[in-house]
């Protein structure tokens, strides 16, 4: 093939999805993904607090008029019964997918296996393991096994460029399989760490230009090599497939658990809303002093909002979780169509 390349590195253009280039973004990514998600609805339930009792200093707000805080309790007892409903409609959204007949159970028990198979034979391993992250460790430290072997194919390669072009590609894939699998070591199935690093390894540009590479260079790379880069692809492959099982498992239990919070907190939600309005029920007004009123009516309308605050902090990681892992394979979306060191147009290679 014929194609061009910039003078940009090829690592330069991986799709490093929530990568940190500061400080304001390490605090983004840790409250979007990273961060526990019950500390992090705390954390806004607390600006919340912050928030009213500032503006209730200044004088902006006020507590002691019965209408306004009456109305505000309806409007969270509406809300709450509404975020209830849609928790309902997550676990039957849920409970579908787990429902199947004989014979469906029995086409992904046998698809399961197939991959698991698949999984143990690129490893080299009697079996693949249980847990998911450390098969993801596995398929991680296969890649960076293909690269190296790859590597040292083409260190007798006659063209300068093709050996410094395949060295430079397989020195990216080993440079950032090292760091996915320092995460994972530390990471436990149904934490978030492991599936961080999962889908945060550009597994899916790799895969591109080791496609690329295959047809540029196919005709002079030596059948070693084409055996170590057909190898890498398929390794590749692989652990794609296995870090979507990974990431649909996880979010199944993430959803459950924010189900099972909404739930646990949605009855003194409701609690607080009525205590709310039963505060103002008096016809000489509020039944506390004027003094502590503010506060006892901010602390209610916190525990009124969390079942809120856990939706919040809940659809943020799962949004942008499935945001990122939203294609299959060497499509990235998040990536500019200009970019990149490959440029290509129709029919240059016939």
């Amino acid at each position: 093939m014929g194609s061009s390349r910039t003078d940009e590195t090829l690592e330069s253009y991986g799709a490093d999805v929530g990568a940190r280039s500061g400080t304001l973004a390490g605090v983004r990514e840790w409250i979007v993904v990273e961060g526990n998600r019950v500390t992090v609805a705390a954390l806004l339930l607390l600006g919340v607090v912050v928030l009213l009792l500032v503006l209730h200093e200044i004088g902006i707000v006020s507590f002691v008029n019965p209408n306004s805080v009456t109305r505000v309790a309806s409007g969270m007892i509406a809300g709450t019964f509404s975020l209830v409903t849609l928790v309902v409609s997550v676990n039957q959204l849920i409970l579908s997918q787990e429902f199947s007949a004989a014979g469906k159970a029995r086409d992904r028990l046998e698809d399961v296996v197939e991959f698991r198979r698949d999984v143990a034979a690129d490893v080299g391993v009697p079996a693949s393991p249980a847990t998911p992250t450390r098969i993801l460790e596995l398929l991680v430290e296969s890649i960076r096994h293909d690269a190296a072997d790859l590597a040292d194919a083409v260190t007798t390669h006659d063209d300068e460029n093709v050996r410094e072009t395949v060295t430079q590609y397989t020195n990216s894939v080993r440079e950032r399989t090292e760091r996915v699998d320092e995460v994972l070591e530390k990471g436990e199935f149904g934490s978030f760490t492991a599936v961080s690093a999962a889908i945060n390894y550009d597994e899916a540009w790799h895969l591109h230009v080791a496609t690329h590479l295959r047809g540029e260079y196919g005709d002079s790379l030596s059948p070693a090599a084409m055996e170590h880069l057909d190898d890498l692809i398929d390794s590749l492959k692989l652990y794609n497939v296995a870090r979507e099982q990974f990431k649909t498992t996880y979010l199944q239990r993430e959803l459950t658990r924010f189900s099972q919070l909404t739930i646990y907190c949605g009855v003194p939600s409701i609690l607080s809303a009525i205590l709310v309005g039963l505060l103002f029920a008096d016809f000489a007004g509020p039944s506390v002093s004027t003094v502590v009123l503010p506060y006892v009516v901010v602390a209610l309308i916190i525990v009124g909002l969390s079942p809120l605050a856990l939706l919040a902090s809940y659809i943020l990681r799962t949004a942008t979780v499935t945001r990122r892992t939203a294609s299959i394979g060497p499509m990235i979306p998040q990536k500019d169509p200009e970019e990149g060191p490959f440029d290509v147009t129709y029919g240059e290679d016939r």
